[in-house]
């Protein structure tokens, strides 16, 4: 991790550990929304994007989003990870695998799309077992920007996000 990406996730670490809980009341784009849907539970996530290069269609090197990494908190606890799928699990052993169905841009030029995940499989019992949307919201970071040079080279790039997790009714 370069100079800069560690001194990028310190500071997202120390922001989220510093939110308030209005933060989660943030009001949802239209193409993200669950109208009718119930939250189970709001995790913040701190961890890094990862980018790979690779050949676009136009055989031009690009970074392309390869997976996330991060760990998930609630009440100053970490409750589980983030991860490739995208899959979230939690300590208690449930996880969901999402897959999306909406998306709204992050604040800035630097911030990652909101978004709305169906859930496309569960596993386990415990929280997550009846979740059937999760939605990425509140993102800060993530977005890798520039040319990459080298087939297979990776760059993590610093994010926080509140993952809401809902289910019907």
């Amino acid at each position: 991790m370069h100079v800069f990406e560690k001194a990028a996730l310190a500071v997202l670490l120390l922001s989220g550990s510093l939110m308030s809980p209005a933060a989660a009341e943030t009001p949802l784009p239209a193409a993200i929304a669950a109208p009718g849907e119930t939250t189970v539970l709001t995790a913040h996530a701190v961890g890094e994007q990862i980018y790979e290069c690779k050949a676009g269609t136009d055989g031009k090197l690009a970074w392309a989003f390869r997976e996330p990494a991060a760990s998930l908190t609630a009440d100053n606890k970490i409750v589980g990870r983030h991860f490739a799928g995208p899959s979230w699990e939690l300590s208690d052993g449930s996880a969901v695998v999402g897959k999306a169905a909406g998306s709204a841009p992050g604040t800035t030029a630097n911030d990652i799309a909101w978004l709305k995940l169906d859930v496309a499989s569960h596993r386990g019992g415990g929280t997550l077992s009846n979740v059937t949307t999760v939605q990425r919201i509140n993102t800060v970071g993530g977005v890798l920007t520039g040319e990459c040079d080298k087939p297979g080279n990776t760059r993590a790039m610093p994010y926080s996000a509140d993952y809401v997790f809902l289910r019907k009714g």
